[in-house]
């Protein structure tokens, strides 16, 4: 083989290499949106289990708009921590690749008639996921929230929540 033949072939062999390596970037990103899904809907079950057994959602320390529990990235409120000491989850879940840009968890329970929902309905939680690796904006399986005078959906690319009445 010349030099030019085998550099010829190196550089295909390279091309390749890149093009696989971005479809499994691809598909391993697709597969952490979908365990993220996962996860809120393992805390969404977890929560109805709860609210059956107690009547309630769990409470928090503040009712707030901030302070969102963060579970296991270092914010914590107590609202999600009761599913895991009651049992009604093994562990919270975390995000599977978190970092400033991607992913998070956010979840929170707000009191009754906050953001100028009906105090009628009772207290509510709200569980988002802030970032998405395989789409940006708003998710199209995203049931959304809100309230009056605060759509939850503009701080999430997947958000829901649920009133106690």
């Amino acid at each position: 083989f010349t030099l030019i033949e085998l550099l010829v072939v190196v550089s295909i062999i390279g091309l390749l290499a890149s093009v696989v390596m971005t479809s499994l970037n691809t598909a391993r990103a697709k597969a952490r949106d979908s365990r993220r899904f996962s996860d809120m809907r393992q805390i969404q079950i977890a929560l109805e289990l709860y609210y059956d057994k107690y009547g309630a959602y769990p409470g928090n320390t503040d009712n707030d708009y901030g302070g969102y529990d963060t579970g296991c990235y270092g914010v914590a409120d107590p609202f999600i921590s009761p599913l895991e000491t009651d049992g009604f989850i093994s562990k919270t879940p975390c995000d599977p690749f978190f970092n400033i840009r991607i992913g998070g968890y956010s979840y929170y329970r707000y009191a009754a008639g906050v953001a100028g929902c009906s105090a009628a309905k009772g207290a509510f939680y709200v569980l988002g996921i802030r970032d998405l690796e395989s789409t940006s904006g708003t998710h199209l399986t995203s049931p959304g929230w809100s309230c009056p005078s605060l759509n939850w959906q503009a701080q999430f690319e997947w958000v829901t929540g649920k009133f106690e009445n």
